[in-house]
């Protein structure tokens, strides 16, 4: 969604950077840094692999975090109006990068400060993009290790682009748990979940966001599985809050 966004960019030539928050940028890079390498380059593509938004500008490529509460804003319009854990107000303070064309420009905005931008970002230290993950890559990642299923799901260097909350519609949809020990399913379970990862992303996608699942109006500390109405469970598991219904999911 992000991605689709962004490629309004592509071909337009930047003219000014806007980085007031040094702390957002990361790994090194400054706000001089961004200037000195983006005015002047035209935007060639934008492309994402797992959470990062990746925009190629010039020979340059720029890496864009969103966290859980970063919009993306293009030409004055963004493809998600509101996001769960984020404040609903537009305020100029919230903005803590922007890029500016001729007639338009790219605006991170971002309350809580949870996303991040960088150059040339270590593309390596993540692992293979969730959607185009094969059943094959999932058993070999999943095989290696007994540390939790929904752990070892979220480990962006294992699998990239699954978050806390598609994480948990994923394994409600799939019927299995997330304190499960990742080496212990069948043959028959990883391909299960690997069909509904890319079907949960791809729908939550259509739908505008990982906040629209089926699951999403019970994640809370009264909350019923909507599939057989069991109490669900609220645990801690790789350090995220984590809903599941104990009756379904095994």
């Amino acid at each position: 969604m992000y991605r689709r966004a962004a490629e309004a960019a592509i071909g337009e030539t930047i003219s000014t950077v806007y980085a007031p928050d040094s702390w957002y940028l990361k790994r090194g890079t400054t706000a001089d840094a961004l200037s000195d390498t983006l005015v002047g380059e035209t935007v060639v593509a934008a492309r994402r692999r797992g959470k990062l938004l990746l925009l190629e500008v010039g020979d340059a490529t720029l890496g864009l975090r969103f966290g859980m509460t970063g919009r993306i804003i293009v030409d004055g319009g963004a493809p998600i109006d509101e996001l769960l854990y984020s404040s609903r107000r537009a305020d100029a303070a919230d903005e803590r990068f922007a890029m500016t064309w001729d007639g338009g420009g790219l605006v991170i905005s971002d309350p809580r400060r949870l996303g991040g931008v960088e150059l040339a970002p270590d593309e390596d230290r993540l692992g293979p993009d969730a959607l185009e993950l094969d059943r094959r890559q999932l058993t070999d990642v999943l095989g290696r290790t007994s540390r939790a299923l929904k752990a070892v799901l979220l480990d962006q260097s294992r699998i990239a682009g699954i978050g806390n909350l598609i994480c948990d519609e994923v394994l409600w949809r799939a019927g299995l748990s997330p304190v499960r020990g990742a080496d212990t399913l069948t043959e028959f379970e990883v391909a299960l979940l690997s069909r509904c990862i890319k079907l949960t992303i791809a729908m939550l996608m259509k739908r505008g966001g990982s906040h629209t699942g089926d699951l999403q109006d019970e994640r809370n500390r009264d909350g019923r599985c909507p599939r057989d109405g069991t109490a669900l469970r609220r645990d801690d598991v790789g350090g995220r809050t984590t809903y599941w219904c104990p009756e379904h999911q095994r």
